[in-house]
């Protein structure tokens, strides 16, 4: 396992590892910036460091699985199996499909709970107290989960890598950096607790009619360049500069900075 050759060039390489990984914190940014409705339950500073401590050590085991298993499939099955459904397949076994199958489908389950439902729902319960409750949030999530077709997003890895989770990186990078700017320097880590749910506009965030128009400026010129590399990437546009590319290939760092 461990002596099997690269099937790319240096150059290939260089040109797939950074828009994979502009994808992969796309992928963990969504965690990133709600990270609150979890760490807002804990007791002290202390306590939700460390709760947030094991989440690198455990990820890194995990990837270490998914790499040494689809490495060990070219050496076991003659080619490379990067789908665990698939994998499930080649391997046989009723006991053996029930239990992993079982494991997939709990660990779906959870995640998704964790990182796609906790959010959404909140949101819903903020947006509209008196309609919604958190169950009613987590249930619209779901039904929203399915009318977005997220199969189709999964049908290849190039749409669901380049596409998608690059795509919506650009989005996200700019929101983080809005917070972080306006947290830690204008800000100065200092919060009014009443202000933030209050509607008064006599209140300390109620901005323009209680929009902030700088934070939205913010939001929009962050966005703005990577617009073209998107376009060109969903086939809308047929070429354009390979700054854009190289812009898009790294939406998260350029759309926070």
């Amino acid at each position: 396992m461990l002596d099997l050759s690269s099937r790319i060039t240096k150059s290939e390489f260089w040109s797939l590892f950074f828009p994979s990984l502009t994808a992969n914190i796309g992928f963990w940014a969504t965690l990133a910036l709600n990270i609150p409705d979890f760490t807002r339950y804990a007791k002290s500073q202390h306590d939700q460091i460390i709760g947030q401590a094991g989440l690198p050590i455990f990820m890194g085991l995990f990837t270490f699985v998914g790499v040494a298993v689809t490495s060990s499939t070219k050496v076991i099955f003659g080619h490379v199996i990067s789908n665990p459904i698939t994998l499930l397949g080649e391997i046989g076994g009723l006991f053996t499909m029930i239990l992993a199958i079982f494991g997939i489908s709990l660990a779906t389950i959870t995640t998704n709970i964790a990182a796609n439902v906790v959010a959404p729902a909140n949101a819903l319960v903020n947006l509209s107290p008196s309609r919604f409750t958190f169950r009613r949030g987590a249930i619209l999530t779901a039904l929203l989960g399915i009318v977005c077709q997220p199969w189709r997003l999964l049908k290849s890895s190039e749409s669901f890598v380049y596409t998608w989770l690059v795509g919506y990186s650009a989005l996200l990078g700019p929101i983080m950096g809005i917070i972080l700017v306006d947290y830690y320097l204008i800000q100065k880590m200092n919060l009014s607790i009443k202000d933030l749910y209050t509607l008064s506009s006599n209140g300390a965030y109620y901005y323009s009619n209680g929009y902030n128009l700088a934070a939205i400026l913010a939001l929009v010129v962050g966005i703005l360049p990577v617009i073209p590399g998107f376009l060109q990437n969903v086939g809308i546009l047929d070429s354009i500069p390979k700054s854009f590319a190289i812009i898009y290939n790294n939406a998260w760092f350029f759309s926070l900075f």
